[in-house]
């Protein structure tokens, strides 16, 4: 009883505060004191991320100490005595789950045993108890008060979403990437109940109906389920024809910049076409504990953000209120529980990740700790153009002041569902500062543009995507901008870097290969079992489909390789194993090809030490600039 009594769900604040100095961090994962006065967030001034603890409006902070490794997210439980930590030991992507006082005090670990990995923090409003799911395998429930653990449920490919308030019900998610299902399960008989296809949903502080982002349709939109009865609240709108035609360019918007796309007025019908510019998704929401107000984030314009607020209590048609942005990429939404106060991050070319708030009663927005946009930042603008097939292409493109044509890099990001957006690349800008163009490509198989065009790349589409990249540079070509190119992407970027260099050799002059997959019977073999169950839907199946993926991956092509190659990986990455990087690396020197091996120990799948991304940084900008300059 003293234990559980110790263990109460008040607010325990820090008392020894100190003075941020000044110094370029970044900043995200944003969780709110239950009366909005004070974040949490995690930040990697000081080089690793760790959590602080921040007075809203004052330049006082508290490190949380949980001890030396990265800390990925946290969040905040609504009676305001605990922070919930995500760690990330090692820098890989299996994820341990810590409890901590907000003044430091009581560090437990609760979840991420051993080989185990857990995600998906969720506090359940007003309960002291902490959901989250284990190995994409068992759903669970932590009683932080009593430290009672219960598993909802286990199976393949299950996260669990929410629990009603009273104990009765749960939201389940189920399937692989691209095709997972939202169900409602009775925890005393089991029996599970549809409620839509997608990735997220919560229930009403009530429990009386659902709020879901569901994925049903060509764009996702935001639905209140209360048994058969369904209203849509938020869905994608048809905007104007664009004045921005396929091979052609606009610059990316200013921070709060208006576009009717932020508001919910009219319904694009699954599959009808609808422009790169003109394209808005419902990206997240977040729900007040009240049940009263909706923060709706929305995807427009080919990647920039848009916040709108739907009073949920309002019958008949609402009339959103859009949030002046500080930043032209926001997301991290996240209440205080009495609903006062609005956390978020934002970001923009020259301005690393900041958190923020939005004050309901004044309406303005507030920096809690980020940094201004660089001035002499550059500023991207948004390429469109039609791909071999005639599907609609999109990238940033950073270009030099100087007149071109300029060597130039196409950059392909991760996913392959992510997306490339106008935000803080130190990368891009310091390329472009040295008169190397950088264009941040989205080929199909990117979110943002549709579930159409993110199902563009499965299993064998995938040469489709391949394809793209080699229309990116003829575009680029053909319009001016480029003279040399390379390419380099991370991830998945980095196994579609790969491929572009093997399909194409004679096309590029360098290649930047980060953490990519080379193999995919080696990257199905080593890397962890839920990420290889979840990625089926995207890649194919390592046994039904081996002679596809056999084809579709480079090793079986190194010796068309042509470019000189930088490949870099993390030691402890387990998503895509450090033998990707190893057989590619052990293939060139066998041919005394030119290529360089950047090797990270104590990372994982992500740079999360600032002096690994400082190294990183100065090690590609000089082979860049040896082999493009």
């Amino acid at each position: 009883m003293e234990g559980q009594l110790q263990r109460v769900d008040v607010t325990v604040l820090p008392a020894g505060w100190r003075r941020l100095e000044s110094e370029i961090a970044g900043n995200w994962s944003p969780a709110l004191s239950p009366d909005g006065r004070h974040m949490a967030y995690v930040s990697d001034r000081g080089g690793v991320p760790a959590v602080w603890v921040q007075p809203v409006g004052s330049v006082l902070a508290f490190r949380v100490d949980t001890g030396p490794e990265p800390v990925s997210a946290v969040r905040w439980s609504s009676g305001g005595g605990w922070l919930a930590c995500q760690i990330a030991p090692g820098g890989a992507p299996r994820n341990e789950v810590w409890l901590i006082r907000p003044d430091g005090s009581d560090l437990h670990q609760v979840a991420g045993f051993g080989s185990d990995t857990a995600d998906n923090m969720r506090w359940l409003p007003g309960r002291p108890v902490l959901a989250l799911t284990e190995n994409l395998t068992s759903a669970v429930l932590i009683d932080v008060v009593t430290g009672v653990r219960t598993v909802v449920t286990e199976g393949d490919l299950v996260s669990l979403l929410d629990v009603d308030p009273a104990g009765r019900f749960a939201l389940l998610r189920y399937g692989p990437r691209g095709a997972r299902d939202i169900v409602m399960r009775d925890l005393a008989d089991g029996v599970e109940k549809p409620v839509t296809r997608g990735e997220r949903a919560v229930f009403s502080p009530g429990g009386g109906c659902v709020y879901a982002l569901s994925q049903e349709g060509e764009f996702p939109a935001l639905l209140r389920i209360a048994g058969d009865a369904v209203e849509t609240l938020a869905h994608s709108p048809v905007s104007a024809p664009s004045a921005t035609s396929p091979d052609s360019a606009s610059s990316a918007g200013s921070p709060g910049s208006a576009s009717s796309a932020g508001s919910p007025v009219s319904v694009s019908s699954a599959g009808s076409p609808v422009s790169a510019t003109d394209a808005a998704e419902v990206e997240d929401f977040i729900v007040t504990a009240d049940g009263r107000t909706a923060a709706v984030l929305w995807n427009v314009r080919g990647g920039e953000s848009e916040i709108a607020l739907i009073d949920l209590d309002h019958d008949g048609d609402r009339v959103p209120r859009r949030i002046p942005l500080p930043g032209p990429v926001a997301g991290d939404l996240t209440w205080s529980f009495d609903g006062s106060t609005l956390g978020l991050s934002a970001e923009g070319p020259g301005q690393p990740n900041g958190v923020w708030v939005w004050h309901r009663e004044s309406g303005k927005v507030e920096a809690v700790s980020a940094e201004p946009a660089a001035p002499d930042a550059i500023r991207p603008e948004l390429r469109v153009f039609p791909a071999h097939d005639g599907l609609t292409l999109t990238g940033w493109l950073f270009s030099p002041r100087t007149p071109g044509p300029h060597p130039t890099v196409i950059w392909l990001h991760g996913g392959p569902e992510a997306q490339e957006r106008p935000g803080h690349g130190p990368l891009f800008q310091a390329l472009a500062d040295r008169g190397i163009a950088v264009f941040a490509a989205n080929v199909r198989g990117s979110s943002g543009f549709g579930r159409s065009f993110v199902d563009a790349d499965n299993l064998g589409l995938r040469y489709g995507a391949i394809e793209d990249v080699r229309t990116c540079v003829r575009h680029l070509r053909d319009s001016g901008i480029a003279g040399r190119v390379g390419v380099m992407g991370r991830s998945y970027g980095g196994y579609l870097t790969l491929a572009a260099l093997t399909s194409f050799p004679d096309l590029f002059d360098v290649g930047v290969d980060i953490c990519g997959m080379s193999n995919f019977a080696t990257f199905y073999e080593h890397t962890e079992p839920w990420i290889a169950s979840a990625a089926v839907s995207k890649y194919g199946h390592p046994v039904h489909d081996a002679e596809l993926l056999r084809d579709l991956s480079p090793i079986h092509r190194i010796d068309r390789l042509r470019a000189p190659l930088l490949v870099v990986h993390g030691a402890n990455d387990s998503n895509v194993p450090v033998i990707e990087a190893t057989q590619v690396v052990e293939a060139l020197a066998a041919r005394s090809h030119p290529h360089r091996y950047l090797l990270f120990p104590g990372e994982g799948h992500e740079l999360l030490h600032r002096a690994a991304r400082a190294e990183f940084l100065t090690e590609t900008l000089a082979w860049l600039q040896t082999h493009l300059g």
